[in-house]
């Protein structure tokens, strides 16, 4: 789900190429989500191999990767470990509206209406551990280290940003800013173009916290009033109103109860953004990538095509190397300052 904080976020356009030279904690589970749900065919069907495997997973991975690592940016994939308990009931949740999902997809395209068909049919996505596997080893091939986290990627990634391991988080989701990533990159899964001057958008937190006026702690409270996956928020409450209510600096409690919360119902959740289970991990070790396994992993075994396969690795071989661009500086915030182009 993620917390729908774009209302009050203001992240600051870049392009790919203040990326190069960069490493990113990439939410892995999350990006391959998105291949899932947007790589499909006319009426919603995945693409898939003879066998009748889907592979929408996997042709993401390979195109949006190689992008990356064309540009210099340096991708370490962090998947998902055992989810929190208190995730149970978002995760039943997402389990039925895939249901009413299938449903309606079946009556779309019994009346032939491809573009309800092909939407419904993205809210059906399925990530299978078998996926993971797959892409874990098709990254491997391409010489990318992985990290599988103990619970949730998006905390793993944070800690990795926060301990200098890598310079930022990537992610669709916001909730990588409440587990204290220092940067969070969003929109490195689009489809844009290789050659797009505006393909990210970056959001530093501490100029966040600086911008709303709030602590790290009452960002957390901000996302405990609007719901996270692990509590359902207080009733009423989406980010503004949250926020202008945290705004008011009434201390933990006191905005808990005055949004009709008791903090008690909440002191489980709030603790898995303040100390999640994350472990330490040491710098990623980038390597070289193997192209008889590639073809095997992708051409023998999902009848990928072998011309386009060579084509995408070709082009990541052939890139000139790059220096990162200067970030932009938004008001008086000196990014570039404080983030010398280069740094992991």
């Amino acid at each position: 789900m993620g917390l729908p904080l774009r209302d009050i976020t203001h992240p600051t356009d870049i392009p790919w190429s203040a990326l190069a030279g960069r490493t990113l904690a990439v939410d892995g589970n999350n990006m391959l989500y998105q291949f899932l749900a947007t790589i499909r065919g006319g009426d919603g069907r995945p693409f898939t191999d003879r066998a009748g495997r889907v592979t929408a997973h996997l042709i993401g991975l390979l195109y949006r990767t190689t992008s990356w690592l064309e540009q210099q940016i340096r991708p370490v994939w962090v998947f998902d470990g055992r989810p929190p308990e208190l995730k149970a009931g978002t995760l039943r949740t997402r389990f039925l509206a895939k249901e009413r999902a299938q449903k309606a997809w079946d009556d779309a395209l019994a009346a032939g209406d491809l573009a309800t068909a092909r939407k419904k049919a993205a809210q059906t996505s399925r990530l299978t551990q078998a996926m993971i596997g797959e892409a874990t080893q098709v990254l491997a091939a391409l010489g990318l280290p992985t990290v599988q986290a103990p619970s949730e990627g998006e905390a793993q990634g944070a800690r990795m940003a926060a301990s200098g391991t890598v310079w930022a988080s990537a992610s669709e989701d916001y909730d990588s800013l409440l587990f204290g990533t220092p940067r969070l990159v969003r929109g490195l899964g689009s489809r844009q173009s290789r050659g797009s001057a505006r393909a990210a958008h970056l959001i530093d937190r501490e100029r966040l916290l600086a911008e709303l006026g709030v602590s790290q702690e009452e960002l957390i409270l901000v996302g405990l009033l609007i719901g996270t996956d692990f509590n359902d928020g207080a009733t009423g409450y989406g980010p503004k109103k949250a926020l202008k209510l945290v705004q008011r600096h009434l201390g933990w409690a006191e905005t808990l109860r005055t949004a009709g919360i008791e903090p008690g119902e909440v002191e489980e959740a709030a603790s898995i953004f303040r100390n999640p289970p994350v472990v330490e991990v040491p710098a990623p070790v980038f390597g070289e990538a193997n192209e008889a396994e590639l073809r095997r992993l992708l051409v023998t075994e999902h009848d990928f095509s072998e011309e386009r396969v060579l084509a995408a690795l070709h082009r990541v071989q052939a890139a000139p190397k790059r220096k990162a661009t200067p970030l932009p500086t938004p008001g008086r915030q000196q990014l570039l300052d404080a983030y010398p182009a280069g740094e992991s």
